[in-house]
């Protein structure tokens, strides 16, 4: 009954055969490009941050690796054929025949963003990212490598891996900072001399 809903839900939203090119451009840029959001947002603001705001980035970067983790244990336990693997539906972008449960992309996208919002202080860039990971969902579906429940399973996903560092492990991020930031610190000495990046 679940699958049946995942494969109609699929069909609502998975593009036709000739679709526009504007609209195939636009997804394809939403399926691939728009996760280079997250890195670029924790690399930009860890260079700019003190080290209040560095333990926030680098919990959340930790739970984007543990969610990474999860998702890689879960494709190896249960293998989930993509659509064009069934086949179903029109197939719009090239990817491999691996498990399509749960969503890569939007795990590594939600994972970060909902670490964020646990944190007043960056909860508009975790409510950003967030929103950011919709358009996501949508294209990864409307090109047809992606099931809805894929999604369902990101999130799943990316709250657990919250849940590891923020209630289980609570202060995990503390205790790696001073390493972390002695190396940033030791890399990146020149451009902290010269004010370009923040101590």
């Amino acid at each position: 009954m679940l699958e049946e809903l995942n494969r109609s839900l699929f069909l609502s939203i998975n593009g036709p055969a000739d679709p526009g090119v504007a609209v195939l451009v636009f997804a394809r840029l939403c399926a691939v490009d728009l996760m280079l959001a997250v890195p670029l947002y924790l690399v930009v603001a860890w260079l700019r941050g003190g080290e209040g705001r560095r333990v926030i980035l680098l919990e959340a970067a930790l739970v984007c690796a543990l969610g990474f983790l999860i998702s890689a244990a879960l494709g190896m336990l249960w293998m989930h054929p993509r659509p064009f693997m069934v086949p179903l539906g029109h197939t719009l972008m090239a990817h491999a025949p691996d498990s399509s449960f749960p969503s890569d992309h939007l795990t590594g996208i939600w994972s970060v963003a909902f670490s964020l919002l646990w944190h007043p202080k960056v909860r508009r860039a975790g409510m950003a990212l967030a929103l950011l990971g919709l358009p996501v969902a949508w294209a990864r579906i409307y090109l047809g490598v992606h099931f809805p429940l894929d999604m369902v399973g990101a999130a799943l996903v990316a709250v657990a891996s919250v849940a590891v560092f923020h209630v289980v492990l609570p202060g995990a991020a503390g205790l790696l900072l001073p390493g972390v930031n002695a190396a940033y610190r030791w890399v990146f000495a020149p451009l902290i001399r010269r004010g370009w990046v923040a101590y």
